[in-house]
């Protein structure tokens, strides 16, 4: 007997066993898993009327609305790809995406209507579906949402669809930098099986309220968005990102689980409201995308009471390969102490294959001593099938059965891994390897900071010497060389930035992950040199 690994199958289970559990909440809509069940079935009805059939794209520009849920097992049931769309690029990114991925409808939110209008005459898309979101008018020509999947009657029974497992399921853009945005595909057993860690290593169980502050376009949502449902939990929609208003839902849902960038905790723990407002329901905080400074996950524990949690992945991981396990002898050590573990990225799951770091010299495993560099790589269950339409960049991502990352990162007695670097973020100065992170980490424990970037900036004695980019916290008159003592007072000297920059705001991704490669142009490609 044999059933192949889809995701999908769990919202059978859902309806089967939850009929009429609330499981998605958005602002004043709920829905039953029934209800929800039948809104799926519904639009993949409605989808297979219009000519999509298995193995067809789809492209989905949606926020963490209902809708969007809808799309991930209406669109994907028939066997069709769903192709998510980052809202926050721009038009011209956009267009490319939609033309390579190969898709033939596209369902877009109103609100972001006007970054299609400029470019719906260069799209070769077949139907334009338009969620309706009062306040916003768009100017597309297309369908209504409602209206398209109105037209099915809610008792219409769905002729199953044969699925392999190694089909795509999702096809998921990363973000570009200095080329075009890469395809990745991830398949119905990637995406299960890394959704099996969701559940098991966030501890996701039936009466979990999850609320869904990390964006779904990004890595399908980590997987929360198959996780949640597997365990019959509660989904909480969030339009956007909005600090008072999550600290708000905390208490008015019992929210229990939610996931975020470190940016978000930060938005978080310095949120004015914060200090007023006693969460009472302790909730567990999944953080990855960026590595997380021990200062931070402390303050969101102290100040807000939340259990983090450190994973790691990327999109081309279908994301999590990587998570902090927490053991019980650790609660006897000090705040600090917990929070410098949280920080490290941590040890294989258990679903997802084998990951190590490797010295970059002769591909062997690095020692186990926290101190030699390498690069993480990769292999099993969760990675990617492959780059969509590029066989050259999947050639250079994937060597000898092994996926590598691109991270740099050290290996502990005990096998956590924790991350030093990206490859092109790791500084060298004067032939020596400083750690861009390693400074974050010292600065976010300054009073006076809320965000920093660290960077490598050109030098004429040196070669390149570390810059802090820093966001202070409203009201801080902290100068220059104050940031400067400060470090030198904390970390080897030859480390310290030589230079500090006082922004009012940092480049950053949908998912909040800084972009330092738009600060590294800044300096790199203009006249600002460091003497």
């Amino acid at each position: 007997m044999f059933a192949p690994l889809t995701p999908l199958d769990w919202k059978r289970r859902a309806i089967k066993y939850y009929p009429e559990k609330i499981a998605v909440i958005d602002e004043d809509k709920k829905f039953t898993y029934k209800e929800f069940g039948k809104r799926t079935d519904q639009l993949a009805f409605a989808l297979q009327n219009a000519g999509i059939l298995k193995g067809d794209h789809v492209a989905v520009m949606l926020p963490n609305t209902h809708y969007m849920l809808e799309c991930f097992y209406g669109i994907c049931q028939l066997g069709a790809v769903m192709v998510p769309l980052n809202y926050r690029l721009v038009a011209k990114d956009l267009e490319y995406i939609i033309r390579h991925s190969d898709a033939k409808m596209i369902i877009v939110d109103a609100e972001f209507g006007k970054l299609i209008e400029g470019i719906q005459g260069n799209l070769p898309l077949e139907k334009f579906i338009i969620v309706d979101v009062p306040g916003h008018d768009s100017a597309l020509e297309g369908v209504s949402y409602e209206e398209f999947i109105s037209e099915i009657p809610a008792d219409s029974v769905l002729a199953p669809v044969d699925i392999d497992e190694n089909q795509m399921l999702t096809l998921n853009y990363t973000s570009g930098t200095t080329s075009n945005p890469k395809g990745v595909m991830l398949t119905h057993r990637a995406n299960y099986l890394n959704a099996a860690n969701f559940m098991y290593h966030l501890n996701v169980v039936h009466d979990d309220v999850y609320l869904h502050t990390l964006p779904m376009f990004h890595a399908n949502g980590w997987g929360g968005v198959w996780a949640l449902t597997a365990a019959g939990g509660t989904h909480i929609c969030l339009r956007k990102v909005d600090p008072p208003l999550i600290l708000e839902l905390f208490e008015k849902h019992n929210v229990s689980l939610l996931c975020g960038a470190p940016t978000v905790v930060n938005m978080l723990v310095n949120e004015p409201k914060a200090k007023e407002v006693k969460i009472t329901t302790s909730p567990r905080m999944a953080t990855a995308g960026a590595p997380p400074a021990a200062a931070l996950i402390a303050k969101a524990q102290a100040v807000l009471g939340l259990n983090m949690m450190h994973v790691y992945g990327l999109t081309e991981t279908s994301p999590f390969i990587l998570y902090c396990e927490w053991h019980k002898a650790f609660d006897s050590l000090s705040p600090d102490e917990q929070a410098n573990i949280k920080a490290r990225q941590g040890i294989e799951l258990a679903f997802n294959g084998e990951t190590k770091v490797v010295s970059q010299e002769d591909g062997r495993e690095v020692a186990w001593n926290g101190k030699e560099l390498g690069e993480i790589v990769t292999r099993g269950n969760v990675v990617m099938s492959g780059y969509y339409k590029d066989p050259e960049k999947t050639a250079e991502a994937i060597r000898d059965g092994w996926f590598y990352t691109g991270d740099l990162a050290v290996t502990y007695p005990d096998g956590y891994i924790e991350i030093q670097d990206r490859i092109k973020d790791m500084i060298i100065s004067g032939g020596e390897n400083i750690s861009s992170t390693e400074i974050e980490g010292v600065l976010y424990k300054h009073p006076d900071i809320l965000e920093v970037a660290v960077i490598a900036v050109p030098d004429e004695k040196w070669g390149e010497v570390p810059k802090a980019i820093i966001v202070l916290h409203p009201g801080a008159t902290c100068t220059e060389q104050d940031i400067i003592a400060y470090t030198r007072e904390n970390m080897a000297h030859f480390k310290t930035p030589k230079t500090i920059d006082f922004v009012e705001a940092l480049p950053k991704t949908a998912t909040g992950k800084l972009q330092k490669f738009r600060l590294r142009e800044m300096y790199w490609n203009s006249s600002k040199k460091v003497n």
